[in-house]
Formats: structure tokens, C-alpha cells, sequence
């Protein structure tokens, strides 16, 4: 069976989500290890002449080379999955590889495909820049207008694929309704999911077909290693892994080990980053330097009543417009001496960048304005830091604004 299961099942079907984030998925060697093991080791022996061929042939389980069957990489595939309700999941070795092994599994040259205009710079070129070459044409679309979508579809187009929140403008893509429009033109769905992660938003029980991941961000949470996933139903997923089969750009087993670890501790982590987040969004938005603030847990966000359907939080993401245009923006960040300058994010380190030259500044100025990322866009991935410590960091570059921060917690 190709990429069977490794790991027992679990005693109950019915387990919270804490439970499978340290449960889901292990499976123990001979030695009775506790923790899951870290098997580095790029092949694997066989009993005979036989059950080598048979291995190969896909007719008997069993690992055969660590550029696609890995007992460690496995275990992270198996909970990731078991956190994302998927049938199944395939890891890849960053997200960028998990965008482009879905791309590269369901579509051909001749093929359309319809995205959203707030999607992470590298996708962008991914899409415009690099599938174009295999003769797979993309319209970017206004994430939130479902009509904007309807349109954008030919008899061609293939697949959906849109993140939500939006990066970096935090805009809230309804599921739910582009699901039902994906289905009814039987166009595939697909969801970055990286800001929310299994343990804010599940888009396969909204609808979607499948949700990918650039498990670099939340899944992992402390900045340690690359990452990406794609979850869905087997049949979807067995085509994505046949290709990183073939391709090669799988995930390490080191790396895998390192996300397990993250999992353990992801719903804890970004909940209280959330709460970090909308405590540092409402001192922002009360900010007299501040033009706008973006923030789903905000009642001012256009899609709030959305992400509270949608989502169980806000998110560790707040972007925010200084007054001062670009060079206001800059100097807001270099003021930081607290917060980490690095366009990364979901890391317990609160970071800072500005995306119009850094994560989007590959794309044209006018693919910029039409995405709604000016120069005066500050973005925030917000941290465990009490958040009146990280509220006095920004202070020395935009001041102190009105009252004090709340804790947040």
C-alpha cells in the first residue's frame, strides 16, 4: 500500500486535540523508547532478495530509502494529520516544497489556476514566475470576493488556492462558500493554513480539499528548522507523493523530529500568542501614529464576524500603517531593540519586517498596491513576550501612545 501507515492506533477515535498533539502517531522500535526515536539513517536492510523486490513493488510495507519512507517523518505525518482530521499527510522539506509538489501532482501544462492576491511573496513567484514555465497559467483574484472568483474561472482551471488569513493584510477568506463554488465546478481547493495552524482553523472540515503548510512557522514555533505539508484525502495525497517520491524535496527525518516536538506544544503556544496579539493590536489601534491597524480579532477588521466563525482566535499575525509613509516604517523597526528584525514567523520570539521590501519585495509596485501592501505596512508575528515588553519595544520608534497595554493573558 503506498505510504501506509506505520503507527498503532490509538486506544479511543474520540481524543482532543491536546492529547493527539503529544499522542498522535508514535510508534515505538524494539526498545521501548518513550520519546519518538530520530532515525538517521538514509537507507534500509532488508530480510531477503524477495522482500526487497516486493518493497520496491509497493506490495509489502516497509521502509526502503529515507528520501521517501522515514519511520520519523512518518510519525510527524501521522499527527499532523491526526491534529488536521486528514485522512492522510504528506511532509515535504518547506513549505515552498509543499505548494509546489501540489501544483506539480494535480496540474499539467494547459491548466488555470485561480489564487488570491494576498499570498506570501514566494508564492507569488511560484506561481507567476515558475509553474508559468510548465504552461500552468494563474489569475490572481480579490481573496475575499467570492464573485471575483466565479469569474476568474475557465473551462481549464484546475485548482483554487488561497491562504486566511492573508499575508500580510490578514484578510478572512470564506471556506465554506469557495468551497461550495470549487466543488460545483469540480475545481480542487486548496488552503494555506501556516498563520492559524490545525489549532486555530481546520479548513477540510470547512470544505477545502486540501490544507498545506509551511510547518517552518507555527508548527515548529521556535525557529528551528524548514518544514511543509500537505494534508487531504489519500487519493490526493498519494499523487503528491509520488511526486516528492521521484523529485526528492522531502523533509529530513532530523527535521521531522524537531516539528513532533512542536506539535507537542503548538495548541498552548499560539493560543497564548493570540491573546498577545489582540492585547498589542487594541494598544496599536488606539495609537495616534498608527493609520490602521489589521488584526481579525479586531471588531474593526471587515471579516471579524467571519474569523469568529471561522476560527477559535485571531492569530499571532498583526499588521499595522504608520503614519510617514516608508521611510516612518523603516524607522520604526530599526528603533526595536527587543523584537527580532526577521521576516520569519510564528516563533515564540516576537519578529518584526516590512513586507513591501522584504517577503513581497519581489513583486511589481502595482502587483504590491493591488495586494493593498503600501510602504507604511509594518508586519507583526507576535511572541510570548509579556506584551507591555514588546508594546515598550515598538515605543521607541512610533512613542507611547495612549494608556497602558494590557497583559494580555
Amino acid at each position: 500500500m503506498l505510504h501506509a501507515p506505520i503507527a498503532p492506533p490509538l486506544p479511543d477515535d474520540d481524543l482532543r486535540a491536546e492529547t493527539l498533539a503529544v499522542r498522535a502517531g508514535q510508534a515505538r522500535s524494539p526498545f521501548g523508547e518513550h520519546a519518538e526515536a530520530m532515525y538517521l539513517t538514509s537507507s534500509f536492510v532488508f530480510e531477503n532478495a524477495a522482500q526487497a523486490a516486493a518493497r520496491f513493488a509497493d506490495a509489502e510495507e516497509g521502509n526502503v530509502y529515507a528520501r521517501f519512507s522515514n519511520p520519523t517523518t512518518r510519525m510527524f505525518e501521522a499527527r499532523l494529520a491526526a491534529l488536521e482530521g486528514a485522512e492522510d499527510c504528506i511532509a515535504a522539506a518547506s513549505g515552498m516544497s509543499a505548494i509546489l509538489a501540489l501544483c506539480l501532482a494535480h496540474l499539467k501544462a494547459g491548466d488555470h489556476v485561480a489564487a488570491s492576491n494576498g499570498l506570501f511573496g514566494a508564492t507569488v513567484q511560484l506561481f507567476n514566475n515558475i509553474l508559468s514555465r510548465c504552461g500552468i497559467a494563474t489569475t490572481m483574484v480579490e481573496a475575499t470576493d467570492l464573485s471575483a472568483w466565479s469569474a476568474a474561472i475557465r473551462p481549464e482551471t484546475r485548482l483554487f488556492f488561497l491562504e486566511t488569513p492573508t499575508n500580510p493584510l490578514t484578510r478572512i477568506v470564506d471556506i465554506a462558500a469557495l468551497s461550495r463554488l470549487a466543488r460545483s465546478r469540480g475545481i480542487l481547493l486548496a488552503v494555506d493554513n501556516s498563520f492559524c495552524s490545525p489549532a486555530l482553523q481546520k479548513p477540510l472540515q470547512l470544505g477545502a480539499d486540501v490544507s498545506v503548510y509551511s510547518a517552518t512557522k507555527y508548527l515548529d514555533g521556535q525557529g528551528r528548522v524548514l518544514g511543509g505539508a500537505v494534508c487531504g484525502a489519500k487519493p490526493l495525497t498519494d499523487e503528491v507523493f509520488r511526486f516528492l517520491r521521484t523529485a526528492g524535496p522531502t523533509l529530513s527525518a532530523f527535521n521531522a523530529w524537531v516539528l513532533l516536538k512542536g506539535l507537542e506544544t503548538l495548541k498552548l503556544r499560539i493560543e497564548a500568542q493570540s491573546k498577545n496579539a489582540l492585547a498589542l493590536a487594541q494598544w496599536l489601534e488606539a495609537h495616534e501614529k498608527v493609520a490602521r491597524v489589521y488584526y481579525p480579532g479586531l471588531a474593526s477588521h471587515p471579516q471579524h464576524a467571519l474569523a469568529q466563525r471561522q476560527q477559535t482566535a485571531g492569530g499571532g499575525i498583526v499588521s499595522f500603517e504608520v503614519k510617514g509613509g516608508g521611510a516612518e516604517a523603516w524607522r520604526v523597526i530599526d528603533a526595536c531593540r527587543l523584537i527580532s528584525i526577521t521576516a520569519n514567523l510564528g516563533d515564540v520570539k516576537t519578529t518584526i519586517t516590512h513586507p513591501a521590501s522584504t517577503t513581497h519585495g519581489r513583486l511589481s509596485q502595482e502587483a504590491r498596491a493591488a495586494a493593498g501592501i503600501s510602504d507604511s505596512l509594518i508586519r507583526l508575528s507576535v511572541g510570548l513576550e509579556a506584551p507591555p515588553d514588546i508594546a515598550r519595544d515598538l515605543a521607541r520608534g512610533i512613542g507611547g501612545g495612549r494608556g497602558q497595554i494590557a497583559e494580555g493573558r
